[in-house]
């Protein structure tokens, strides 16, 4: 059935009418592990099926940018056991990944901060993304050890490192070329699983006119359907950035 409500609602998506960013705050993992009596990291499992599904259809639309919020600055206070489970599956997954990111041309790297992870972790998962670097296609951001106030500090020392005289010089529109994300353009849509109705310290400067969309589906039950609703309900959107029409 749902392979059925995907193909027709893919029939009444305007092709004219798709974000071009869309970041994805992937929530509930732990409450679907739960209900199912199993632990959070069951739930982190299956919420990578979720990933694969939105990925492969990011590709069929031609999607230019995806950026998955994977881990965050706030995450490793979460109990040690998990925070542990949640970086090897990060890993083992990618290393699984990386043919079908090759043969779907797929561009894949990193957003955050190398603070807190052992050199060797992060040295080996970075050189996993760095595979793709010569691919053209779609751009998949993961926000990995990533939080949207560093982002912004960090992003004004690298300024100040760069133009120590010119600090009175900054504009917004110069100063997304010292963030993480320099280059891209802003998401202009954010979704969110789960219920929840906050930013969680993700993207916070790029977001600024972003559409959300809040679904209470949780992450692992979040497929290409419930994909495609959501960008169904963007395209209904009057974007106007602040302005109005006369």
């Amino acid at each position: 059935m749902a392979k059925q409500d995907y193909k027709q609602l893919l029939n009444e998506l305007d092709r004219d009418k798709l974000p071009k960013h869309i970041g994805f705050i992937m929530d509930g993992n732990g409450r679907w592990a739960k209900k199912r009596n199993k632990p959070h990291l069951y739930g982190h499992r299956a919420g990578v099926k979720s990933l694969r599904q939105v990925v492969e259809l990011g590709v069929e639309l031609k999607l230019q940018y995806l950026t998955f919020y994977a881990f965050s600055t706030e995450n490793w206070s979460r109990p040690e056991s998990e925070v542990k489970g949640l970086l090897w599956l990060l890993k083992d997954q990618l290393k699984k990944e990386i043919p079908e990111l090759m043969e779907q041309n797929i561009y894949a790297q990193f957003i955050g901060t190398s603070i807190g992870l052992e050199k060797n972790y992060w040295n080996e998962v970075s050189s996993l993304v760095a595979q793709t670097h010569k691919n053209t296609g779609m751009i998949v951001n993961f926000a990995f050890n990533y939080g949207g106030r560093l982002e912004i500090i960090e992003g004004f020392k690298k300024f100040m490192s760069m133009n120590p005289d010119k600090w009175d010089k900054l504009t917004p529109e110069d100063f997304g070329n010292y963030l993480w994300t320099a280059g891209q353009p802003d998401p202009d849509l954010i979704i969110r699983t789960s219920g929840e109705k906050r930013l969680s310290n993700f993207l916070l400067w790029q977001s600024a006119y972003a559409e959300i969309y809040i679904t209470e589906t949780l992450w692992p039950d979040f497929d290409k359907t419930e994909m495609i609703k959501a960008l169904l309900d963007y395209a209904s959107r009057d974007r106007r950035f602040g302005g109005r029409k006369e």
